[in-house]
């Protein structure tokens, strides 16, 4: 079945977007022809790319791609000297707005380019006082706030390497990571509100300064008014008393390849996988997506409902900052007080690009229409979604209700691993329901079989036959362990992970994850093509989907399914084998009151298998909601 074009850009939407700019830059005809030259010729591509963007390099680069240590291990901009807070913050107009910020509780505050400049001055000045330098490593775990923009450019302003951590994250988790970084300072909240009740994160640290002595200063940011934090004498400061060093106007000379930011990942077992991205790469991908996909230039407004310790924190500030556009935050629940908060927000505001993920919106939708409705969101040109696959109906409620078929929704989908997308839709582009328009500029993908082999029309896994600028410089302290994860299955091409396919229009589509995909009888089929059909019901709110083991076909289909209203189990399993075939009927639907996530929001499938299965759970740190589990394993015992 031939997917139905949803969006097209009008000429207005052509003639304004950056991408066209780029287009004349590079005297291409379309994104198709620049996108085949860009593969063809990657450090023709970088070159022109690394222009458009006016990144400064002192002194300049003397080779742009270097490959002699393997595809695997390109060196990008060699000898060139880069310190990427410059990049972010000079030749900005001084009183145009860098941050705007709103907190759960209603408050409210904007800095200018010239108070963020002065800010990080003022950290940067205080880090070097207590003993930073460069190289060393420092934890950021904050909540998304201005100070926040502040730590990470006041960091690489001194040539220290920022750990962002979730905010959400319990003492063991934060230990863990700190140890393996060897960081000596975090920089942490007194505490921040979350649906309403304040979250003591600076308890939390101090729980880990008792176990990790390395751990030579606290930084506490005030977030919340009148809330008293225990402070320990000659260890912790607050953010008043370490900016009140003075102001410190030097730049550390970093190059390209030296690390700026370590970026944890939670693996399906062992230990977190550390993600090393340097000052040349990991900002410079991210403007670049940000540029010629989401259309931000100088005073785009844009926000993104995120944490930073997720790649989209980082990805947001350096990005928006380097491109010279308003980082618009919101720091609580995005549906706390109301269901219509983030509308509202979006209203107060003036955003033009508002990114989210699919599960925010499913929570979202079943609250109607009419209250989205009250608030006007006529200044939004894009919407940004990255984090899952979606399913049809929501995807259509955000563009049909909440975006009135006007605003078309920027799909991105890479990792923290590319430091951005791989594919991503673009205002140039047509737009389908759920899909991807095309690759990122510069990105070689693919999709291959088993063999490794190119396929069109069938779901195989996404790969990248190309380095990028952008791609993580391996994961800390283990090299091995980077190797074999994504070029192992197909020596000299990077695997990433994904179920995609490539229709016949050449847009592309993510199935889930590869070790998710499910083959039932023969067939293999993505687990969101399930989930999809399910949430298509009214009463169904969320599902999950995943395989179990079965002595006939091999594997049967079992689907957790959360739902708002009365629907009985076999009804959804006649739903799924009549739009799907009978063949993948589940065998179980098994009522829950929530699936397991990430913090983020993504659905943690290996983690429903695992409760259901009474198989070992690996890595929990990134899990939001750990009571779903023990639901799950109650919920079993009655299958029983």
């Amino acid at each position: 079945m031939t997917i139905p074009i949803a969006w097209r850009p009008d000429q207005e939407v052509l003639k304004r977007a950056r991408l066209t700019a780029f287009l004349s830059q590079c005297g291409e005809p379309d994104y198709a022809s620049l996108h085949r030259r860009s593969i063809d010729d990657i450090e023709w591509y970088t070159e022109e790319m690394l222009r458009f963007l006016q990144v400064a390099f002192d002194p300049p680069y003397t080779k742009l791609l270097d490959t002699s240590e393997g595809i695997e291990w390109p060196r990008w901009c060699v000898g060139g000297g880069l310190n990427i807070s410059s990049a972010c913050l000079d030749g900005k107009e001084p009183r145009q707005p860098a941050i705007s910020w709103e907190g759960e509780e209603g408050g409210t505050r904007s800095w200018s380019y010239k108070a963020l400049q002065m800010a990080v001055r003022k950290c940067a000045a205080g880090l070097r006082d207590i003993g930073v330098q460069k190289g060393d490593r420092v934890a950021v775990h904050l909540p998304m706030m201005p100070e926040t923009a502040a730590v990470l450019l006041a960091l690489a302003r001194i040539g220290a390497v920022a750990i962002p951590l979730f905010t959400g994250y319990g003492h063991a988790a934060i230990e863990e990571r700190v140890r393996d970084v060897g960081a000596t300072v975090i920089f942490t909240a007194n505490a921040f509100p979350r649906r309403g009740k304040s979250i003591a994160s600076k308890t939390v640290v101090d729980q880990v300064a008792a176990s990790y002595p390395e751990l030579r200063h606290v930084v506490v940011v005030p977030r919340l008014d009148n809330f008293e934090a225990p402070m320990t004498a000659g260890r912790d400061l607050t953010w008043d008393e370490l900016c009140s060093r003075g102001t410190d106007d030097s730049v550390c000379p970093t190059s390209t390849e030296d690390p700026l930011i370590i970026i944890y990942s939670s693996g399906t077992t062992g230990r977190p996988k550390g993600m090393v991205h340097l000052h040349g790469t990991f900002p410079i991908k991210g403007a670049s997506d940000m540029a010629f996909g989401f259309d931000v230039g100088k005073n785009t407004r844009i926000c993104w409902v995120t944490d930073i310790g997720w790649v989209m924190g980082p990805w947001l500030f350096y990005g928006a900052l380097m491109l010279g556009g308003t980082v618009v935050l919101y720091d609580g629940a995005p549906d706390f007080p109301h269901p219509a908060r983030l509308w509202a927000f979006a209203d107060r505001h003036g955003v033009d690009v508002l990114g989210l993920s699919p599960t925010l919106i499913r929570a979202l939708q079943p609250h109607g229409d009419e209250i989205a409705r009250r608030y006007d969101l006529s200044k939004l040109k894009l919407f940004g979604s990255t984090g899952e696959p979606w399913n049809t109906e929501p995807w259509q409620w955000l563009f049909e209700v909440i975006g009135k078929s006007r605003v078309p929704i920027i799909n991105y989908s890479g990792g923290t691993e590319i430091s951005g997308g791989i594919l991503l839709n673009n205002p140039l582009l047509e737009m389908k329901p759920c899909g991807f328009s095309a690759a990122c500029l510069g990105i070689a993908a693919d999709v291959v079989d088993e063999h490794g082999n190119s396929i069109r029309e069938g779901v195989g896994e996404l790969v990248v036959r190309k380095p990028w600028l952008g791609m993580t410089h391996g994961f800390h302290n283990d090299r091995e362990r980077y190797h074999d994860t994504y070029w192992s299955m197909f020596p000299g091409t990077w695997r990433h992970g994904d179920f995609a396919e490539i229709d016949a229009d050449g847009h592309w589509f993510i199935h889930g994850r590869s070790d998710d995909t499910i083959k039932v009888a023969g067939k293999r089929i993505g687990p969101a093509e399930i989930e999809s059909v399910l949430v298509s019901h009214s009463a169904v709110v969320e599902a999950a989907v995943i395989a179990i083991p079965d002595e006939r076909t091999g594997n049967a289909i079992a689907a957790f399914v959360v739902r708002n209203g009365e629907v009985e189990a076999d009804a959804l399993k006649d739903l799924v084998a009549g739009e799907l075939g009978r063949p993948l009927r589940p065998s179980v639907v098994a009522f829950v009151t929530a699936i397991p996530k990430t913090r983020n929001g993504k659905l943690m499938r290996r983690l429903v298998r695992a409760a259901w299965l009474d198989q070992p759970t690996g890595d929990l740190t990134a899990v939001d909601n750990l009571q779903a589990l023990e639901e799950i394993r109650s919920v079993r015992k009655t299958f029983q």
